[in-house]
């Protein structure tokens, strides 16, 4: 059994101090709740919504940014999933880091960039599995985008996902709770596992958010959800074990032909 956290969160565009005291709060707030494992939204530390600043703002995965992220990871007991702009050279990915303590260190770099925004900014990833034992679960990373192509999912749950950690930016549109309430619970769904969707809430000068965070179940139902305005700190038990019938009446990974 593990207990998930998910921050729902209005970053501040370009204060990346501000962004890590927020999740510190949280981090505190979600291990006082026994939680083992906190998921930020996508580009947390820096906002999405910073435009240029976030190149001036990336950093590599062993910079600043990261250590702080670390020593909070060490301070609270709780592991977390933080998205940030990661210097590499010349080149900026749209990256998730992984901390858990000052040791376990994992970065997972979006592979499918959304609109001329991301693609201004960002060098895409090769797709690739990404997959965390944090503390005895099985845990994949994606970003955002990644979620909807049924793809990225599978290949996820192939390679022994338990649970799929989506640090998100989805903005507020006249598609966005179908995002979120219907394909991440099918998502979940069609490969058996549990998929936390992680959004930002509010605005910046550039863009309006969504919210509605979820973590939906590997039947499909939601076990937590944020609402579409206002920050959130929800909390999910996630039990490995506990989905044993819904996988043997929707056997589609065990009859999955390839």
């Amino acid at each position: 059994m593990m207990k998930l956290a998910a921050l729902q969160m209005q970053a501040v565009a370009g204060d990346v101090a501000a962004n890590l005291a927020r999740i510190e709060k949280a981090a505190r707030e979600a291990a006082t709740a026994g939680a083992n494992l906190l998921i930020t939204p996508e580009l947390a530390l820096t906002g999405y919504g910073a435009g240029e600043a976030i190149r001036k703002l990336a950093e590599p995965a062993a910079g600043e940014q990261a250590d702080r992220l670390a020593a909070i990871s060490d301070a609270t007991g709780i592991g977390i999933v933080a998205g940030f702009a990661e210097r590499d050279g010349d080149a900026v990915y749209n990256s998730a880091l992984y901390v858990d303590g000052p040791g376990a260190r994992t970065v997972y770099r979006k592979s499918h960039l959304y609109g001329p925004y991301e693609r201004s900014l960002f060098v895409p990833e090769n797709p690739k599995s990404q997959v965390i034992n944090h503390r005895g679960t099985m845990v994949g990373l994606l970003i955002c985008y990644d979620v909807e192509f049924p793809e990225n999912v599978r290949r996820l749950a192939l390679a022994g996902a338990q649970v799929v950690a989506v640090p998100t930016a989805l903005p507020a549109s006249d598609h966005d709770e179908l995002i979120a309430r219907k394909m991440i619970p099918v998502r979940a769904f069609e490969n058996q596992i549990f998929v936390a969707y992680v959004n930002h809430c509010g605005n910046d000068a550039l863009f309006s958010y969504a919210g509605l965070s979820v973590v939906a179940a590997p039947d499909g139902t939601l076990l937590a959800e944020a609402g579409k305005s206002g920050e959130a700190l929800v909390i999910a038990d996630i039990d490995t074990g506990g989905y044993d019938e819904s996988r043997a009446t929707n056997s589609y990974m065990a009859d999955l032909r390839s």
